[in-house]
């Protein structure tokens, strides 16, 4: 007997503006926190899902999404993925939709600009048919929200409600156990035109599969961690940091360094005469001499001489020095007061 396949989708074709200046030279999803990209915490969040399970990766790659597929074949070469171009962005089903060769059976859709961590052994033994991650928030009236009936099956998605009474938030982790019901809700949707500005939206095409009978439940996260703008960026970092990045046991041997936890630094990293931490990320092959550094993250490369940082962002083969204060540098700036 072949074991059970499972088809995971993850779209990423979207700009990224609200990261600017780092997603004009790579896509979100490669921008570092906690010494990894946020794409790698994505696929970490697959780690509890069965070890015989078959899976495949569905890419749904858009603006500089070759640099999605080197890194997922340099760095996963064991796991079966596929690479789907949306070069025209119509929304979260249109992405879906255009998956639909690869998408026969039982499927996961995560949407990789947040970060969730959640137990998947259930889906072994999943009964309904459709599963929406939610977690509570205070204020729901900025996300989308499932609407619970009793029984705690869902009645239906609502975007920004515009009252409290309902507070689980969508946070963009979704199983289905027929990946042709959805294709099928996508194609009602798109021939019927209900969108947004111009975007099918993948919570009118679950609409439709829930008027028409599908048994959804929601599955409850305690963590929901934000990877789309700088400031969510650094507020992830501290996280994850605090929940296992930390490697201070070994940064803290480097001589003439001193270093505050939790922080992250990556072997290959050279500090000489600095102060890091706490909440500081550095990148492999960052070079950090005679600095002061906290609350920032240093993604590869980064190059920083007598510069004092806090809350700051800085990009790949970036060059700073002589510097204080707060920065948002993309990859390769160069910033010398």
């Amino acid at each position: 007997m072949s074991n059970p396949g499972l088809k995971i989708v993850i779209p990423m074709a979207g700009l990224g503006t609200r990261l600017r200046p780092h997603t004009w030279s790579k896509p979100k999803q490669l921008v570092s926190v906690a010494g990894k990209t946020v794409l790698d915490h994505v696929l970490d969040s697959f780690s509890s899902l069965p070890e015989s399970w078959d899976i495949e990766l569905i890419n749904i790659v858009g603006y500089l999404g070759d640099q999605i597929e080197d890194h997922v074949r340099a760095n996963y070469p064991n796991l079966k993925s596929h690479f789907v171009l949306q070069d025209n962005p119509l929304g979260q089903s249109h992405a879906i939709k255009l998956a639909e060769a690869y998408l026969q059976g039982p499927m996961l859709i995560v949407f990789a600009d947040t970060l969730i961590q959640s137990d998947l052994s259930f889906l072994a033994t999943e009964a309904a048919d459709a599963v929406t991650w939610v977690k509570p928030v205070p204020d729901p009236r900025r996300f989308g929200v499932a609407e619970v009936g009793q029984g705690g099956s869902v009645k239906r998605l609502i975007e920004k409600p515009q009252d409290m009474t309902n507070n689980l938030a969508v946070v963009g982790f979704y199983y289905f156990k027929d990946a042709e019901a959805l294709i099928a809700a996508i194609d009602q949707q798109i021939q019927s035109d209900i969108q947004l500005k111009g975007e099918y939206y993948l919570a009118d095409a679950i609409n439709i599969m829930l008027a028409g009978g599908l048994r959804m439940r929601t599955q409850q996260v305690n963590v929901w961690l934000d990877a789309g703008t700088p400031e969510a960026l650094l507020e992830t970092n501290r996280y994850l940091l605090e929940h296992g990045r930390d490697n201070c046991a070994e940064a803290c041997i480097r001589p003439d360094v001193v270093v505050f936890p939790p922080a992250f630094i990556h072997p290959t990293a050279q500090v000489s005469g600095s102060i890091l931490g706490p909440n500081v990320s550095v990148g492999a092959g960052c070079r950090v001499e005679n600095s002061i550094i906290w609350d920032s993250i240093l993604e590869d490369e980064a190059q920083i001489t007598r510069v004092i940082l806090e809350k700051s962002l800085v990009g790949r083969r970036a060059h700073l020095s002589r510097r204080a204060g707060i920065i948002n540098a993309g990859d390769n700036t160069e910033v010398t007061l």
